[in-house]
């Protein structure tokens, strides 16, 4: 399933985007209002206009002056109204309606987005990932968010509202979705170069899916067999073990998305391409064609290598 197009804001998926949307259809049917009356009246105005000998001049003891006082004392009951409706949007999705029955942590990048579950009493169940985020749907999750560089901002548009992360600081909010599907989110908040190029998606799956994917994502990855599995893991270890982590192999990399179960994953680089192995190869060969600078930088393979290094990530799923 692909997942839904940022315009979707204006079709909430969840209690915690509902009351939002509610909002923003409010606020835009007060502006098209008021757009139609200024541009009326500019029209009624044009189609009276007295001849420049004969000006008009406002009269306070003939009553024009009172036409200042209905549009001040107008638009000042409406400005009020829509702030007291704001506030009371911004308190209803200040918190879920029940406990949250799962906690992530999601920390912002240049230009990508890591995710820890590690809300699990068991350790096998606690892992990071990137850039693909599971919930079960019907729950309401814990997000807290931070960081590594500058600020960035967490945007799931059918799912909640627009969360800054700060370095040094955690913000939190939640999200819920009330059916299975996937949810595009976005960082909403200019960070630079590839700003445009940090997306991320939120899966939305039946309970006992969300669990089976959960259990299969906190185990290492599988053991290899086959001679150019093996050499891929060796080119691996040489060029990309410095940033990437594997679980259960001697690539422990912290600066860069954990791979361990790339191949799960339905896009690479923050949402830029999908993740096929002709993708995956030409990212890996031309990162900074692609997205120009990213951390990611090219790396030169011959086509043996490149035969290599693909058996290789072929086999983390």
């Amino acid at each position: 399933m692909d997942s839904a197009p940022l315009n979707y804001f204006l079709h909430a998926a969840g209690p915690a985007a509902l009351p939002t949307m509610r909002l923003g259809w409010a606020l835009a049917a007060v502006a098209v209002t008021v757009t139609v009356i200024v541009g009326g009246l500019l029209l009624w105005a044009l189609m009276h206009k007295r001849p420049p000998a004969q000006p008009e001049v406002l009269n306070a003891e003939q009553g024009g002056i009172h036409w200042i006082y209905y549009g001040t004392g107008v638009s000042s009951a409406v400005l009020l109204a829509l702030l007291v409706y704001i506030l009371i949007t911004l308190e209803s999705v200040a918190s879920p309606g029940a406990r949250p029955q799962l906690t992530i942590t999601v920390t912002a990048y240049d230009w990508w987005w890591k995710i820890d579950y590690a809300d699990d009493p068991n350790p096998a169940r606690n892992f990071s990932t990137a850039n693909e985020i599971h919930i079960p749907v019907g729950a309401p999750v814990k997000v807290q968010l931070q960081s590594a560089d500058v600020v960035h901002a967490f945007w799931v548009p059918q799912l909640a509202g627009k969360t800054q992360t700060i370095p040094g600081q955690t913000n939190e909010q939640w999200i819920q979705a009330d059916m299975p599907g996937v949810y595009r989110g976005q960082c909403s908040q200019f960070c630079g170069a590839q700003h445009a190029h940090m997306a991320f998606e939120v899966v939305a799956q039946n309970p006992a899916e969300f669990d089976a994917w959960r259990d299969a994502q906190g185990e290492a990855a599988a053991p290899l067999s086959g001679n150019l599995v093996v050499e891929g893991q060796h080119l691996f270890a040489e060029r990309c073990a410095g940033c990437h982590t594997i679980r259960g192999t001697d690539s422990t990399g912290r600066q860069a998305p954990d791979l361990t179960h790339l191949g799960s994953r339905r896009k690479i680089a923050a949402g830029t391409l999908p993740n096929t192995p002709d993708h995956l190869l030409d990212w890996i060969e031309h990162a900074q064609q692609i997205k120009p600078d990213t951390l990611m930088p090219d790396i030169a393979l011959t086509t043996a290598d490149a035969a290599a290094l693909s058996a290789y990530l072929a086999t983390l799923r």
